[in-house]
């Protein structure tokens, strides 16, 4: 299990947040092996699939520029002509063994961690430069498990060299006997061929280095469980602060609550436990608005402040509870509660009209009709 400078086991999954920095910053498993075998395999196919025409273009280089007239050669102009004309002939036989080699070079790195740009990797490393750093990296596992894979390269590469050399032998030997033009298309189909064996053997040291890349870039990735709780705290923030900022918006919320109360038609309270204050503007139109809300200790101080301010207070405990639990602050009242808060609002307007000597007392709400889907029993 990995360690921690600490000393801490990194017990824990990378989580998505160190994944993605991670990637930023250019640290994503690559194998080298990989890369070397896509360009080799690339290269050796390509030199395969062209080896015709390259011999053939060899062979048209060694004509032309072996039977030069005579004028030719004493003419600097005429020189550059014929370079130019080889180049020509060289560079029409290359580029599509160029073209294959650049698009292995490509592939190659993306196909183990995928394609990425980072300007954190190129960023100068200031920490690379400390002697001791680079002592403890020679001296480090990975630094060990590079040497011993150097060494297996070598093995490998060195026993499938011989055995593909021992069983060319006849061939290389016969090609003394070959006519120019024959010799060299045969040793370039052997060459492209010889190459192609040698370099399956690299097949068996990326098959071991792709999985160890892989495992050692997890085990660099690895958390300990303070990092994540670290984590968890910068990215959701302490639960503390959290807590301190929630009491706070409640704070306020309930300060421009109170300050809306006097604003209020009518309060209507459970009468102990609830009081929620409502406000009509006919001139706006629409329906009721929640202007305030709150149980117990926010009910007592709304009453309080209603009293204060004259602003009429009516009990109504199943329509209080049912305006507390489906409307919320600044919104308007559910179209389930239109009748029964219009039948208070006139209920208000005639008490009033009663208190200023204008009309007669208005006989008590009973049985508000709320529908029992916004009906809320304690």
């Amino acid at each position: 299990m990995a360690e921690s400078e600490s000393g801490a086991d990194k017990s824990e999954e990378p989580t998505e947040k160190r994944l993605r920095e991670s990637r930023e910053q250019g640290q994503i498993a690559r194998s080298r092996e990989l890369n070397t075998l896509a360009i080799l395999l690339a290269g050796i196919g390509g030199l395969l699939a062209t080896g015709g025409k390259l011999a053939e273009a060899m062979m048209q280089i060694m004509r032309m520029n072996f039977s030069l007239p005579r004028e030719a050669l004493f003419s600097e102009q005429n020189m550059a002509v014929w370079l130019l004309a080889s180049g020509r002939i060289a560079l029409d036989a290359l580029v599509p063994l160029f073209i294959t080699l650049l698009i292995a070079a490509i592939v190659g790195p993306i196909a183990l961690g995928g394609w990425l740009f980072s300007a954190g990797a190129m960023a100068p490393k200031f920490s690379r430069m400390n002697p001791l750093a680079g002592l403890k990296r020679m001296f480090s596992t990975k630094a060990l498990v590079e040497l011993l894979k150097a060494l297996a390269k070598f093995l490998v590469v060195l026993l499938v060299a011989l055995a593909v050399l021992s069983s060319d032998r006849d061939d290389l030997l016969a090609m003394a006997h070959e006519p120019l033009e024959m010799a060299m298309l045969h040793s370039v189909q052997l060459v492209g061929w010889s190459a192609l064996w040698i370099s399956c053997g690299i097949i068996l040291i990326a098959a071991v280095d792709v999985p160890f890349q892989l495992w050692d870039n997890k085990q660099k990735l690895m958390m300990t469980k303070q990092e994540v709780k670290d984590e968890y705290k910068d990215s959701e923030g302490k639960p503390e602060v959290k807590a301190r900022i929630r009491q706070m918006q409640r704070e306020i919320s309930e300060r421009r609550m109170m300050a809306a109360v006097p604003q209020a038609d009518v309060v209507i309270t459970n009468p102990t436990h609830f009081a929620v204050a409502l406000k009509y503007d006919p001139d706006k139109g629409g329906a009721p608005m929640l202007l305030a809300k709150g149980g117990d200790f926010v009910a007592l101080k709304i009453r309080e402040i209603a009293s204060e301010h004259k602003v009429m207070l009516l009990e109504s405990p199943a329509l209080a509870r049912a305006v507390y639990y489906s409307t919320e602050l600044d919104q308007e009242i559910p179209a389930g509660l239109y009748l029964a808060v219009a039948q208070v609002l006139a209920h208000v307007y005639q008490l009033r009209q009663f208190q200023s000597g204008k009309g007669k007392r208005p006989a008590p709400l009973n049985d508000l009709p709320i529908p029992p889907d916004l009906r809320r029993d304690e």
